[in-house]
């Protein structure tokens, strides 16, 4: 494997999954968590634990689109970047281990699409943008530690209240 394609799916795979010296991972940010707890808005018109999920999972989907040259529209959820979470769905438990589902599965279809990338694959512009693969593949592994960071904070907040 190429030594600058296995450098970046290290770099996603530590945002997301696994052990890494910075701390809690994306997915790790979300062990535990409760659907009531996922569900509880810090204050009213702020996201919640379970729309950063959902964001995350979305953005997973949007830069392996943008990586394959995919059709938009094939996301999971009806929209874009925010998803109104959680639905009136009865049983939320159920819905919010569904949507933890989602994100673990977008993150592993962007892991492949990203493994079968070739060096001269990272180093092309990716279609209508000023950017290559490899800076939009190093910005997705520090948005899921940007929203584990927030993660964090929000499971704190709730611990004082």
């Amino acid at each position: 494997m190429n030594v600058a394609l296995n450098l970046l799916l290290h770099l996603v795979d530590e945002g997301f999954d696994h052990q890494a010296w910075h701390g809690t991972t994306l997915l790790g940010s979300l062990r535990g968590v409760t659907a009531t707890q996922a569900a509880r808005r810090p204050s009213p018109n702020r996201h919640n634990i379970w729309e950063l999920a959902v964001h995350a999972a979305y953005w997973k989907y949007a830069v392996r689109r943008r990586l394959t040259g995919e059709k938009r529209g094939s996301f999971a959820c009806a929209g874009s970047n925010w998803f109104v979470r959680p639905s009136e769905d009865v049983n939320r438990e159920r819905a919010w281990r569904a949507d933890v589902r989602l994100l673990i599965d977008e993150h592993r279809r962007l892991r492949e699409a990203i493994a079968v990338l070739t060096p001269r694959d990272l180093k092309q512009p990716i279609a209508g943008k000023p950017y290559s693969a490899a800076y939009l593949i190093r910005g997705i592994a520090a948005h899921d530690l940007y929203h584990a960071g927030q993660i964090q904070l929000l499971k704190k907040l709730e611990v004082r209240s």
